[in-house]
């Protein structure tokens, strides 16, 4: 973690609020007093599941948002690092830069809270996901969503990552399940 990129350290346990991905169905479900609010078609890791430092799948296990970015973004902004460059996604867009693995809208900034599993590092290396950057963030609309594509993170399609970034607070429980 870079000096200037500071996070809360404690996840809110007693929130009222939280979230479940499923790998297997492809799925992001927003509770609230345990009830079902909404579900929605993701996309995770092409990889599959892992939680080791370039390995390209996504973290299972307790999260939490450390850190929500880009509230006041229009839709289809692009983010790098983390930092709107003020351009907008466009097909044309995309077909001039094949290589970025887009990331627009909004960004929640995933912390894991299992030391070893999905914090700091384990006998095979880092295992850390806030380190890794895995976030849940949207992608362009031309990308399939119920299909394991993306480099580690949730993808969202940015109608659904915008409605959900304003549901919630920084600290809520995100936990990422296999099935």
């Amino acid at each position: 973690m870079k000096n200037n990129e500071s996070y809360n350290e404690q996840f809110n346990e007693s929130s009222d609020v939280q979230l479940v991905v499923n790998i297997a169905k492809q799925t992001l479900t927003l509770y609230q007093h345990d009830k079902e609010i909404t579900q929605y078609t993701v996309s995770t890791a092409k990889n599959g599941i892992g939680s080791q430092q370039d390995s390209g799948c996504t973290p299972l296990g307790k999260h939490f948002i450390a850190k929500k970015i880009g509230a006041n973004e229009p839709i289809n902004a692009v983010f790098i690092g983390r930092v709107p460059t003020g351009e907008r996604y466009s097909a044309e867009l995309g077909e001039r830069h094949p290589e970025r693995d887009w990331i627009l809208s909004r960004i929640l900034w995933l912390s894991g809270v299992e030391e070893g599993f999905n914090k700091g590092s384990n006998s095979q290396g880092g295992c850390d996901t806030y380190q890794r950057y895995i976030y849940i963030h949207g992608t362009p609309d031309s990308e399939p969503m119920g299909v394991p594509l993306s480099h580690g993170c949730i993808r969202m399609r940015n109608e659904d990552i915008i409605e959900l970034f304003d549901q919630i607070a920084e600290a809520i429980s995100v936990t990422i399940v296999a099935h």
